[in-house]
């Protein structure tokens, strides 16, 4: 995507718009079309911004969304068709003419038209690709043969490269030359006559140079760069570190082919936080952006694999309660505390849990250390059992009109919340170590642990204590 702009001294100041403001331009713009009243959805659109454009134009009926589309400016529709959802940007090639659908592929960043590419079927790719001119087909070839969800994959090869040998002056030259066809003109790159990545301009430190001043004193040679097969997660997590508005992508030789700018990564971001989220509810996502306009028997199918495996795990605290039915039938009141138990436990496990999958997405975790991060969760689950025995205890004393019940659920309620915690922080650490994904390591499938253990230390405990009271 280019870098966004405030808009031209010729036209309306670009409006930042909220969502309820979107939702009435929205609502004016299909009312427009629906009366035919062109040019007073020219007048409309004009002042506001593309990604706010995108969204209005999505929420149309499939009817109007390429009428209203139609109405745009050439370099408008192309800005606005890369903020397009991607099934609404499958849906205006359908409708649009052949020629209208070339031109548009052909303007797209690179970074963009791969990622349209992705989501349109193999036969409509190999058509839009055959069509495509010479270099903008080799340069979608060469993103297209790097892995999904890697730096080679995300980045785009519009950059701006100089040498060191050019001046200030004719590197500004080659800037005002080249801006318009590149993704972003903040951060220079230079290369040496290999394409070697040797060091980094910014356009502050170049503007400030003494024009006759070689770009080879002027810029910064120790470059933070990442590799074309680098996960995303590594490239966003780069950005964030080092607050870059662009990072470098090199090859094995470290040769620059491209660079990968901070609104793609807002996107990875947004991308990885929702499949980490799914992860831990226990839903096997697909695509996350289209789950809400997913066929219900996709989402059920989704969904329906975690809730079969916890069926037959919470079949083990059943068979746990049946091996156990004598302290039950001894003191009928303990079984009216099982369920305090068990969904104590299971809180304060998906708690811990929670909180390392999300250290371990954002690395602060790995300053604390595993060990102590599990430690530190194993006493914050004692200090919530000791809370809640206090609350509970008195409770269970009075009710159960003796120490028994009191007694089992006390200890138990210790027990269980140091547990909880400990396996919530531990099992992601060790998903981690073993090379998987910590989100898979979910509160439903910790939650049901715990259930089991805890239901097992309870009516042990009880048949414990009911064994020394009556001898």
């Amino acid at each position: 995507m280019n870098e966004a702009t405030g808009g031209d001294a010729t036209t309306a100041p670009s409006l930042v718009a909220s969502p309820q403001m979107v939702d009435e331009v929205a609502h004016e713009l299909q009312a427009l079309l629906s009366a035919g009243n062109y040019d007073a959805v020219k007048a409309l659109l004009q002042p506001v911004q593309p990604v706010d454009i995108a969204e209005a134009i999505g929420s149309l009926p499939r009817t109007l969304q390429a009428l209203g589309f139609r109405l745009l400016s050439k370099d408008e529709a192309i800005e606005v068709y890369e903020y397009l959802d991607p099934a609404v940007q499958q849906s205006l090639l359908d409708k649009l003419r052949s020629n209208e659908v070339l031109e548009l592929v052909e303007e797209m960043s690179p970074d963009d038209r791969v990622r349209l590419f992705d989501e349109l079927p193999a036969k409509v790719v190999r058509r839009l690709f055959t069509q495509l001119s010479a270099s903008e087909r080799r340069i979608t070839a060469q993103l297209l043969g790097y892995e999904q969800e890697t730096a080679g994959r995300l980045m785009t090869t519009e950059f701006i490269d100089l040498k060191e040998f050019h001046t200030a002056a004719q590197a500004l030259a080659i800037v005002r030359q080249r801006a318009p066809d590149t993704e972003t003109i903040y951060s220079l790159y230079v290369t040496d006559g290999e394409r070697h990545l040797t060091g980094i301009l910014s356009l502050r430190d170049l503007v400030t140079a003494d024009p006759a001043d070689p770009i080879g004193d002027v810029m910064t040679r120790d470059v933070v760069s990442v590799r074309t097969d680098t996960d995303q997660e590594e490239v966003a997590r780069a950005i964030q570190r080092y607050d870059f508005l662009a990072v470098p992508v090199v090859d094995l030789e470290q040769r620059l082919v491209g660079i990968v700018t901070v609104d793609d990564v807002i996107d990875v971001i947004e991308q990885e936080a929702t499949r980490d989220l799914y992860a831990a509810g226990a839903v096997q996502a697909g695509d996350e952006d289209d789950y809400f306009q997913s066929n219900l028997f996709i989402v059920a199918r989704r969904r329906v694999v975690w809730l079969a495996v916890l069926v037959v795990a919470n079949g083990l605290t059943t068979e746990v309660i049946a091996k156990n039915d004598v302290v039950l039938q001894q003191v009928v009141l303990l079984a009216a505390f099982i369920p305090l138990l068990i969904g104590t436990g299971g809180n304060v496990g998906a708690q811990s849990s929670t909180v390392v999958i999300r250290g371990l997405s954002t690395q602060r975790i790995q300053a604390l250390g595993p060990m102590k991060a599990v430690f530190r969760e194993a006493m914050a689950g004692a200090l919530l059992g000791l809370l809640m025995l206090l609350l509970v205890v008195p409770f269970a004393w009075w009710r159960g009109e003796g120490p028994l019940v009191g007694a089992a659920v006390g200890i138990s309620l210790m027990a269980i919340t140091t547990l909880a915690a400990t396996a919530g922080a531990a099992l992601p650490l060790l998903f981690d170590r073993m090379g998987l994904d910590p989100a898979l390591m979910s509160a439903p499938f910790i939650t049901t642990a715990t259930d089991v253990a805890g239901v097992l230390i309870y009516l042990r405990t009880a048949a414990w204590l009911l064994q020394h009271m009556n001898s």
